[in-house]
């Protein structure tokens, strides 16, 4: 049985393309890179070694086993352990909607199916929505039909899009919207529902 991660890394952009390279020689195929920036003081900066600058963000999603070995190659390849050279870290995934989503997003991952886990002594959980661009309020009124008061958007573009096919049967467009929800525990699933019924793969959406 896999437990599954969404995994955030967090870098300067001049570097984005390096992390995007050594992820997928992990077989990390489906990701996506958003643009950001730090708001750290200047004095944390100088105690981590940081310059101001621009930043990438990349999110994707490993098993336990991949992440052990991308840490590995991070610390060696990368050099991530070094100050100002950027951050990785996961956060565990309780679930994810649909199973040939899953296995898009896992592949060549080893995934073993096991049950849906429950995140424990939590009140709230994040939900993450991939959807292609231009799609928020049919992400957003599918939503709220289930309870979920807002959420927020950021825009990103998607790498690994042109193997969707082969998983999903459709093609989907590089450039996506990623919709953060935040959400009381028992509402988690319904919302979900709500969102792969009404905006999910079958729709214009996907």
């Amino acid at each position: 049985m896999s437990e599954v991660y969404m995994m955030v890394t967090v870098t300067n952009r001049s570097r984005v393309e390096k992390f995007l390279s050594f992820y997928k020689e992990k077989q990390l195929n489906v990701m996506m890179v958003t643009l950001g920036a730090g708001t750290a003081s200047g004095d944390v900066l100088d105690y981590l070694g940081l310059e101001v600058s621009e930043k990438a963000v990349i999110f994707s999603v490993v098993t336990d086993g991949i992440w052990k070995t991308v840490k590995k190659g991070l610390e060696n390849q990368l050099r991530i352990d070094i100050p100002g050279s950027g951050i990785a870290f996961t956060v565990p995934l309780s679930s994810i909607g649909g199973k040939r989503e899953l296995m898009f997003l896992t592949e060549n991952q080893g995934y073993e199916k096991g049950e849906e886990t429950s995140l424990k002594e939590t009140t709230h959980e994040l939900l993450v929505v991939i959807a292609n661009n231009g799609y928020i309020e049919t992400v957003m009124d599918a939503a709220r039909t289930a309870g979920a008061a807002g959420g927020t958007v950021i825009h990103a573009k998607g790498t690994g899009m042109e193997r969707a096919e082969q998983f999903l049967g459709v093609s989907l467009a590089s450039e996506k919207e990623m919709i953060f929800i935040v959400t009381k525990k028992e509402q988690k699933n319904p919302i979900m529902k709500a969102i792969m019924a009404q905006a999910g793969m079958e729709s214009k959406a996907k």
